[in-house]
């Protein structure tokens, strides 16, 4: 697996990770024991999910420069 496949698969793990974190703290508030360290949960997937996301946002941009063929498979003119 390519560079760019690591990072879109970390990307996926990681948002269900943050998914997860942000119903436990909706869980937690509903059941009103709300706690800090829940809603710091969310952040723990949050930093990495938003440094992988930017990459991958980044991506055909990059290509493009680099002179390689763009994402969506068309041949630079």
């Amino acid at each position: 697996m390519t560079r760019n496949g690591w990072i879109r698969q970390t990307h996926r793990w990681l948002s269900l990770a943050f998914t997860l974190a942000v119903l436990a703290n909706i869980a937690t508030n509903l059941a009103g024991t709300a706690s800090v360290w829940v809603g710091v949960l969310a952040l723990v997937p949050l930093i990495p999910l938003m440094l992988t996301g930017l990459w991958l946002f980044a991506q055909p941009w990059l290509a493009r420069r680099d002179g390689t063929a763009a994402a969506t498979g068309e041949a630079r003119p």
